[in-house]
């Protein structure tokens, strides 16, 4: 792949001569439509949908006093037993991609024990995406863990990455051949990206819920990959970036031809004024990952907001601004703005692994969509390499410490029959996807 220094020097040398066929070449870029191949899809994480995964790390704090969860997750959309009924979701949209979660709980619940069954459950949903003319993008860590992992410390724990690199040969090795992309973690950098927004409080409560945890279990430590203390982030990102490569070298193992990349959560971080702290800041927010994904296939990225950095920090939503369920600004062009900056950040292609609103307002989400989309457009005829696009999320489900107030989906869940019901937005975007074009 030529990076952007070599096309600038290309450019310098060939002078006038290539002027004409350039201005050609971008007029073809800047067509309507999105290129062939581009995927349209949804995205879930299994936690979240499919309920009852009473082996993981985070049913286990869910369901203790004290907790930073606000509720558990119990049922959620009962995923687990109704993957058909979304597969034909997703198909009905006219979308041609679907983002899933194999669940690590369910396929490793005990230290070496691995579940035939599991395994046999998620090649059936990797197979219905087939049949239906769907492309499955496969996340192997959307957060949860075993229980039994994190007891012994999760990512922090020096065991972890080989842990994570044999449980993704084994699902490789039942799973691998049907699979289109594979992501091997989601947002490895959430508590990063976290640690200057969230109040102390909501640290303390953290810390609590995981030291209550241990004493339950009777271990030194217990650690999740999203719910950890302060402290342990230096230690938590190290097994993280180790996972990450030896999870990747596990799965290139069985499929070398297989795409293999992450998906990071990034903001559309813009400098405000002199002495803008917005550089310094993206080091923080996103760590190592930026320089790791320089070695992968492509990267994932998952935008949400934009953040306006001053000299002393981050500034407050403009006036005005329509907002979502937290108050934070609901700003279309973000996803460019991010999807630019993590390209020329790390010169491989990009995958728009999640990217949506949490709002009980559908208008706002069928505004926001074509609006987002028709930027990002923008941004792929300036010739930045753009894979897909996966909304989040195809279901209102359950979004961890918040449990299920925040609502993201394309369709809204009955809790007691589990009856899924389109938003408005679901066919807004799915005619976006059928044509091909914003």
């Amino acid at each position: 792949m030529l990076d952007r220094r070599t096309l600038l020097a290309t450019g310098i040398a060939t002078g006038a001569m290539m002027a004409a066929p350039a201005m050609a070449a971008r007029k073809a870029a800047a067509s309507p439509g999105f290129p062939k191949g581009f995927y349209w899809g949804v995205a879930t994480a299994p936690h979240q949908i499919e309920g009852n995964n009473i082996a993981s790390d985070l049913w286990f704090i869910e369901n203790q006093q004290p907790t930073v969860f606000a509720e558990p997750s119990g049922d959620s959309c009962n995923s687990f037993e109704l993957w058909e009924t979304d597969l034909d979701l997703v198909k009905g949209m006219g979308l041609n991609a679907y983002r899933f979660g194999i669940e690590w709980a369910r396929i490793e619940p005990e230290k070496g024990l691995f579940s035939q069954a599991m395994l046999a459950h998620y090649k059936a949903i990797i197979d219905g995406c087939l049949q239906r003319g769907l492309a499955p993008i496969v996340t192997f860590s959307h957060f949860t863990a075993p229980r039994w992992f994190s007891a012994q410390g999760g990512w922090t724990n020096p065991e972890s990455a080989q842990l994570f690199a044999r449980y993704c040969d084994k699902a490789m090795r039942a799973l691998g051949q049907g699979i289109a992309s594979a992501i091997t973690f989601n947002e490895p950098n959430i508590l990063l990206l976290l640690k200057p927004m969230l109040p102390p409080q909501v640290w303390d409560i953290q810390k609590l819920t995981l030291e209550t945890a241990a004493k339950r279990l009777g271990v030194p430590k217990f650690v999740a990959a999203n719910v950890a203390g302060v402290e342990d982030l230096p230690a938590l990102q190290a097994g993280l970036e180790a996972a990450h490569k030896a999870g990747k070298a596990a799965i290139k193992a069985v499929r070398p031809d297989l795409p293999v990349g992450f998906s990071l959560a990034l903001m559309d971080d813009q400098a405000v004024g002199r002495n803008s702290m917005r550089d310094r800041m993206r080091k923080e927010l996103y760590g190592n990952w930026l320089d790791i994904a320089k070695a992968d296939d492509f990267m994932g990225v998952q935008n949400y907001e934009r953040a306006l950095w001053g000299d002393k920090g981050r500034l407050p939503t403009p006036a005005g601004s329509i907002v979502n369920w937290s108050g934070t600004e609901v700003w279309a062009p973000s996803l460019a703005g991010a999807v630019r900056y993590a390209h020329a950040a790390t010169g491989v292609p990009i995958l728009v692994s999640e990217h949506g609103v949490g709002t009980t307002d559908d208008t706002i989400r069928a505004t926001f969509i074509p609006a987002a989309l028709a930027e990002l457009k923008k941004a792929m005829d300036d010739g930045v390499p753009v894979l897909g696009y996966c909304h989040w999320s195809l279901l209102d489900n359950f979004e961890w410490i918040f449990g299920y107030k925040v609502k993201f989906g394309l369709h809204s869940v009955d809790p007691v029959t589990f009856a899924r019901t389109a938003k408005p937005s679901a066919a807004v975007y799915g005619a976006i996807a059928s044509r091909n074009a914003v």
